[in-house]
């Protein structure tokens, strides 16, 4: 028989998916280090909550390995509570519940003050915006809006997340002076959709204005746009971002596939035509501008002719950054009425050949940035090398500026000037000048 155990509990929280989950799960660790808990983010704790990704199959496999692992792990002793939260679970609880009961409960992604009741804590509304972060100290996640009232035929994100509602300017702005007085320089803004910021709101898309209010805090030096849908974009951004220094030259505009047949198919609300234009107005209004796109291959239906429009448009379009999935048949999305008729070896060829011509658009792209200097944030050192970002990449997903630790030093969290000496495909070498 197992002896009441005296330890004080100690909290790990999991966390799984995008952006946006990394948002939710730093909010519970602020909310939960307020009630006076022990919290850690992926480390060691007797109580485990981990925070799901619901999205596509590859996410709700590791979603649901991890939930396996940490239930055998109470099984076995080796902690003593297991909780789970986020999309999967908002979208499959009666399964989850019903397939691994060992799991001591589970919450929605709207059920914040019931998860933190269920840990012995209480929500405290005066934490606005103060959260644990997780990230390294010079970048933060800003989440703008939740959910989403786009109606993309292949999206589970409504169903978990609900209908966009939109944070106003007045709490964007508090939270982005709390995260710069810790040290924080860089803002990236997340939502399900920017380009609809405000409309709820405000009665317009305001995204500009949010913006305008953003450079005035202190201590922040980029801010950087994540997931904006390219139907209805505000194009007074761009006019923001050319001008104002501090708004990085880059957004992440997920455009999904070009050929109009399937374009209809996933109810995008626009066209080849139309989409090729905004991108050629992007790079008029902003010179040199970075943008980042996915695309999905596989979709019910797509043709080889289908497929081979997409590769000769990523061919033109030379895109900075992008990456490709596969199409993920999801349960009560619009597509799902449809036959997921490509098949598996079919979608993972596809997704090759367009990732095979990205990385040589990507070299390319990389070969001309030696002998140019850029201002670096840096990152983090890792093995011999200190690891940093230009205004053009995001973390985790796009380049990084490699300085070699043994001949130079920099410190970690600062803004460096870096000449480009050598480059590969994904990554650039530079001497701090």
């Amino acid at each position: 028989m197992r002896t009441k155990s005296l330890k004080k509990n100690k909290i790990n929280v999991i966390t799984l998916g995008c952006s946006k989950n990394t948002y939710d799960s730093e909010v519970l660790m602020g909310q939960l280090k307020a009630s006076g808990k022990d919290v850690v983010h992926e480390q060691e704790g007797n109580i485990v909550v981990i925070n799901t990704c619901g999205f596509i199959d590859n996410a709700k496999a590791e979603s649901v390995n991890t939930i396996l692992e940490y239930a055998d792990k109470k099984e076995k002793g080796l902690v003593d509570k297991v909780f789970v939260t986020g999309c999967l679970s908002e979208r499959y609880r009666p399964d989850l519940e019903k397939e691994i009961p060992n799991v001591d409960q589970y919450f929605g992604t709207t059920e914040l003050p019931l998860l933190l009741k269920a840990l012995g804590a209480d929500y405290k509304h005066e934490l606005l915006g103060e959260r644990l972060t997780t990230t390294p100290k010079n970048y933060a996640y800003l989440k703008i809006a939740e959910g989403c009232d786009r109606p993309c035929s292949f999206c589970a994100i409504p169903i978990m997340r609900g209908k966009h509602v939109s944070q106003s300017i007045e709490k964007l702005v508090k939270e982005a002076e709390g995260l710069a007085k810790n040290g924080v320089k860089e803002l990236i803004l997340i939502a399900q959709d920017l380009t609809y910021y405000g409309l709820d709101l405000y009665k317009k898309r305001n995204l500009a204005e949010l913006l305008e209010n953003l450079v005035k805090v202190e201590g922040i030096e980029w801010i950087r746009l994540h997931y904006a849908f390219p139907t209805g974009f505000p194009m007074d951004v761009l006019e923001l971002m050319k001008n104002e220094p501090k708004i990085c030259n880059y957004i992440d505009i997920p455009l999904q596939h070009i050929s109009d047949n399937i374009l209809k198919s996933m109810r995008r609300g626009t066209t080849k035509e139309k989409t090729t234009k905004l991108l050629k107005d992007f790079r008029a209004a902003v010179p040199g501008m970075t943008i980042r796109t996915t695309l999905i291959v596989g979709y019910p239906g797509e043709t080889q002719e289908d497929f081979e429009t997409m590769r000769d448009w990523v061919q033109e379009m030379k895109f900075e950054r992008l990456g490709c999935f596969t199409y993920s048949h999801e349960e009560n999305t619009h597509a799902y009425l449809l036959e997921d008729d490509v098949p598996e070896e079919v979608k993972q060829a596809r997704a090759a050949e367009i990732m095979d011509l990205q990385s040589q658009i990507s070299w390319d792209l990389n070969q001309e940035k030696i002998g140019q200097t850029f201002k670096c944030i840096i990152d983090r050192k890792e093995g011999q090398h200190f690891i940093g970002r230009t205004e053009f990449d995001s973390p985790d997903v796009d380049n990084e500026v490699l300085i070699d630790a043994a001949k130079f030093y920099v410190k970690t969290g600062e803004f460096v000037n870096v000449k480009i000496i050598d480059a590969t495909e994904f990554d650039l070498y530079g001497e701090p000048v």
